[in-house]
């Protein structure tokens, strides 16, 4: 039997998100679907796709799913 895997920690549920700068300065990164619709609401991993998360766009509200939780910060308060 298979033990569950834990959720990750790098991000809470519901938190307002951004590109760690690292990768937000990749020119790979310019054209994801997210790039002007940032900040974005980290709804929670993927619970068959690990270190994989859904975001929600804060203005728009699409939904990107997929994406490497690793690559993405919590906005600091003094940012909201």
């Amino acid at each position: 039997m298979v033990s569950p895997r834990m959720p990750s920690k790098t991000l809470r549920s519901l938190a307002l998100v951004r590109l760690k700068a690292e990768f937000a300065s990749l020119p790979r990164m310019q054209g994801v679907p997210f790039a002007n619709d940032t900040p974005l609401v980290y709804l929670g991993e993927i619970p068959n796709m690990p270190e994989h998360g859904v975001f929600a766009g804060q203005r728009s509200g699409r939904v990107y799913a997929g994406y490497h939780i690793a690559q993405f910060e919590e906005l600091p308060t003094e940012d909201i």
